[in-house]
């Protein structure tokens, strides 16, 4: 029954199945009336923000439609005052949201399909109008004032700027104004749990709320607005903070066990969690997929299940080394369900989590209880400045902490590559292990066992495969070039330096796919052929045309790969008449107009043609 049910949600949830969906009856033609759901923001070039479409247009005909798409507002001086509830009418072609489709990268199409998102459209400031009345939420209006109010109050007080993106995200997880490499500095050390709004903030805004209301709890006539109060107070910090899946999770854990206080009931916390867990999917199935959900939950039920047995291997009579164990095993206890969910998604461990975690969490809750205080005291300029110092000085120390952590000889143990039947097999594992541990189970003994024969046997099965391989990646990086040459560990990089070079393109275009492979970089590969545009490699030819080739052939000559890039002139007609040409693949250098020309005479020539702007990396096996 259950198993049904969620199939049904998951499909009604699926905005393609909607009869109302925008793009059932979508054309080039039609014009849309869209409102925008969240205040915009400013990036670089543009300014983005997400709307939901309303209306459609097409000729004389008006109908409501449903569906979300990112707008990209272009950034000048005529800019009009977008806010959230504004409404605007446009008339342009919108385009599907595609990723990057590299080999083991992020998708974030199907992230976007998850929230209802499934095109995009790049407006300039004439190509559409806004409309003087707005459509807006009553409750959503109220929370995105408030999160503004609480965003100017730290952007007064709190400087400089990488300790107030830090800031705005530990209080409310505005992550806009994060520094990118910073984020990576607390993911790489483990810490990077307490940016993201969990447990951790909610517990500490339950804790702060049970003691102001704590004197209602004394007078009988109003002691039943006491669990209101800090129910209410629970939700509108869920919201400020965005609603997400791991944040709404607390607030229910949090709101059933002040509803059931004050009945005077104790809740139990596997009863808690299952009927949050029930309830969140039951309103969106898809965060079942997503990573902060499952972190989340399998988190909270290792510390339930686990920290008292891991704070019991030892006993200390000191009290603050008692305290310090205590800490410590709880954080041991968490990382032990996490651990399969961490290798899977993120390839990486960080061996020195006890020690950051350690000093973060609770310099985090100082630092959380100081940004309320100034908050709460921002009306008197005096103390709200002296707030502002500390806080900036707390943000700036943990920050300092984490990035020495994080340049520590062996502090990130990365290149991990489970497929999900070993992600299964290893959290299996541990349960069983845990089990024989705690309970001195044979049976779970042998399963442990058993399991982890088929974990060693599926991991060195892949190990072989791994050192068989022999591919060529063409990578779909915007504006960049990227090739890698495999050969069983061993890559060997063709491509723009910068993309190689820069951390955050090269974490996001070229890592992903490099761990999924398992290779290292080499400066050479054993008959690999690199000249000035040629390639040669295991008996296939490789052609770079890019903006440097000269056109000098005179005999048919046979390219397995014509890779075309940037805006070299290209006849097709020439090419083909000189050239026998097996694939060309389109690489992401090349412009939006120029590859549909490039498309169209390779159907018209019948050569096999392959844009990866379009269709993601392209790939070919070798072996």
């Amino acid at each position: 029954m259950f198993i049904s049910l969620g199939a049904f949600l998951t499909y009604k949830n699926d905005i393609r199945h909607n009869k109302r969906w925008f793009a059932n009856s979508y054309t080039d033609s039609a014009s849309m009336l869209i409102t925008l759901n969240e205040p915009p923001v400013e990036k670089i070039k543009s300014v983005k923000a997400e709307a939901s479409i309303n209306r459609m247009f097409n000729g004389s005909n008006s109908y409501p439609v449903t569906g979300k798409i990112i707008v990209y507002f272009q950034k000048d001086s005529l800019l009009p005052a977008l806010q959230y509830g504004s409404q605007v009418c446009f008339k342009k072609s919108l385009q599907e949201i595609r990723t990057t489709s590299n080999p083991g990268g992020f998708d974030y199409k199907q992230y976007a399909l998850f929230h209802d998102i499934t095109h995009q459209v790049y407006l300039q400031t004439t190509d559409y109008v806004l409309l003087p009345v707005k459509n807006e939420n009553k409750w959503n209006k109220f929370i995105y004032s408030l999160q503004e109010k609480v965003l100017a109050i730290l952007r007064k007080y709190i400087q400089p700027e990488k300790e107030l993106g830090l800031s705005e995200a530990l209080l409310i997880g505005y992550k806009n104004d994060l520094d990118k490499a910073l984020v990576q500095s607390y993911s790489n050390t483990g810490v990077v749990h307490i940016i993201a709004i969990s447990g951790l903030h909610l517990g500490l805004i339950y804790w702060l709320l049970l003691k102001i209301f704590q004197p209602l709890q004394k007078r009988k006539k109003i002691k039943w607005l006491r669990p209101i109060l800090i129910v209410s107070g629970l939700w509108i910090f869920t919201c400020l903070a965005g609603a997400q899946p791991s944040v709404l999770r607390s607030a229910l854990m949090f709101t059933c066990i002040a509803l059931g206080e004050s009945i005077t009931r104790k809740t139990s916390m596997y009863n808690t969690l299952s009927l949050s867990a029930f309830l969140l999917l039951c309103y969106n199935p898809f965060w079942l997929w997503d990573v902060g959900f499952q972190l989340s939950y399998a988190a909270v039920i290792s510390i339930v299940l686990f920290s008292r047995p891991v704070y019991n291997v030892f006993y200390f009579k000191n009290k603050i080394a008692d305290h310090l164990w205590k800490l410590n095993s709880v954080t041991i206890s968490a990382q032990l369900l996490t651990l399969p969910i961490i290798l899977y998604y993120f390839h990486q461990f960080p061996d020195y989590f006890l020690i950051t975690n350690l000093v973060a969490v609770p310099l985090s809750s100082i630092i959380l209880m100081a940004e309320i205080s100034l908050c709460a005291f921002s009306f008197i300029p005096f103390v709200a400045i002296w707030l502002g110092k500390i806080t900036s000085w707390l943000v700036w120390l943990m920050n300092v902490f984490i990035e020495k952590m994080e340049t520590l000889p062996f502090a990130l143990w990365n290149g991990f590559q489970l497929s999900i039947w070993q992600a299964v097999l290893l959290f299996i594992i541990i349960v069983a292990c845990l089990h024989w541990l705690i309970e001195r189970s044979k049976t779970s003994l042998k399963l442990s066992l058993m399991m982890l024969l088929a974990f060693v046997s599926l991991r060195s099965y892949s190990f072989i495969k791994t050192a068989q391989q022999e591919k060529i990646i063409v990578y779909n990086a915007p504006q960049k070039k990227g090739i890698d040459i495999i050969e069983g560990f061993d890559y060997y990089f063709i491509g723009d330096s910068s993309l190689q070079n820069d951390v955050l393109a090269k974490n996001f275009y070229l890592s992903p796919t490099r761990t999924l492979y398992r290779i290292g970089e080499k400066q050479r590969i054993q008959g690999l052929t690199v000249s000035k545009n040629y390639i040669g490699w295991q008996g296939k030819h490789i052609l770079l045309l890019d903006q440097s080739f000269s056109f000098t052939y005179s005999s048919k000559q046979k390219i397995d790969l014509l890779i075309v890039s940037g805006k070299s002139r290209v006849n097709m007609k020439k090419l083909a008449a000189a050239l026998e040409i097996k694939q060309l693949i389109i690489d992401g250098t090349v412009p939006f107009w120029k590859a549909n020309y490039l498309l169209a005479d390779c159907d018209s020539l019948h050569i096999p043609c392959y844009d990866v702007s379009a269709k993601g990396a392209f790939a070919m096996n070798l072996r």
